[in-house]
């Protein structure tokens, strides 16, 4: 199936036996939007017990989501995407209203309300010590080293923050930013402009993808780097994050965990050619 959240699309791939071998050409050959399906990433759905890296959490969690981006490397968590995986698993009538899903960064909890949305506990965020600087080419000329605030959510992040919406508009993404250090496993860097009381507009770069319309861990990430500098860290209270793709809300729950909720949106059922899946 093709699904996004606030635009961050996915393919859908269901393998609950495990009995496809996903390889990185697979998925970049999936992925491209030009001679393929088009998209930022595969969810591969499979039963815990049956993926060796799903296998740890299969008394905790039946569903493992084997996510990978567009470039075919392996990713930790996608908040985005675990919200279309559980829409997914509702379609099929595989769960009512809520999961447990596996995920490479641990087990997160999944549920439906009542407005279509879908709100999923992220985990605890972890900021750390180091302040790289990251450097964006920009629209109207050279782009400006900024400080960053680092954390992992469970992915890793970069978090810049910027002074106005224009300076935001003017960012081009279709290159990596430059980020020093660069932290161990690459990052996602979210470039963040403030636009009130509790609310952020986000641009976003991510690692094996590119600039995307939307990035759930990111959004978090940017909600926790804003809440921490204002000293409102964990304090239950929501914060609304604008990005291109909509809009999500994003609660750092007093017990340390965030909660990121956002729609989720199934679009079609796609049958793959198998003379195309063959060359691909």
């Amino acid at each position: 199936m093709k699904g996004h959240g606030t635009e961050n699309d996915f393919l859908v791939l269901p393998d609950l036996e495990g009995a496809i071998e996903l390889t990185p050409a697979t998925v970049r050959a999936l992925c491209d939007r030009h001679a393929g399906l088009g998209a930022d990433g595969v969810l591969r759905v499979v039963r815990s017990a049956n993926d060796p890296d799903g296998k740890e959490f299969a008394d905790e969690a039946e569903f493992f989501m084997d996510y990978r981006n567009a470039d075919g490397s392996v990713a930790e968590m996608c908040g985005n995407g675990i919200r279309v995986f559980l829409q997914y698993l509702k379609s099929i009538r595989l769960v009512v209203t809520d999961a447990a899903v596996a995920t490479r960064g641990g087990v997160r909890c999944v549920r439906t309300r009542g407005d279509g949305d879908v709100t999923v506990r992220m985990g605890l965020p972890r900021i750390l010590a180091d302040r790289p600087v990251a450097t964006a080419a920009s629209l109207t000329g050279a782009g400006r080293p900024r400080a960053g605030v680092a954390l992992e959510l469970p992915n890793p992040h970069v978090v810049v923050a910027l002074d106005t919406p224009e300076e935001l508009a003017a960012l081009d993404l279709s290159r990596a930013p430059a980020v020093e250090p660069a932290l161990p496993h690459g990052q996602n860097v979210e470039f963040v402009v403030r636009r009130g009381e509790r609310h952020l507009e986000m641009r976003v770069h991510e690692r094996g993808v590119g600039e995307t319309r939307s990035c759930g861990t990111g959004i978090c990430a940017a909600a926790v780097a804003f809440a921490a500098a204002d000293g409102v860290s964990a304090d239950g209270v929501p914060w609304r994050v604008d990005v291109p793709g909509g809009t999500c809300e994003v609660v750092w729950q007093p017990d340390g965990e965030v909660e990121l909720t956002g729609p989720a949106v199934l679009v079609a059922e796609i049958e793959v050619d198998d003379d195309w899946l063959r060359g691909a």
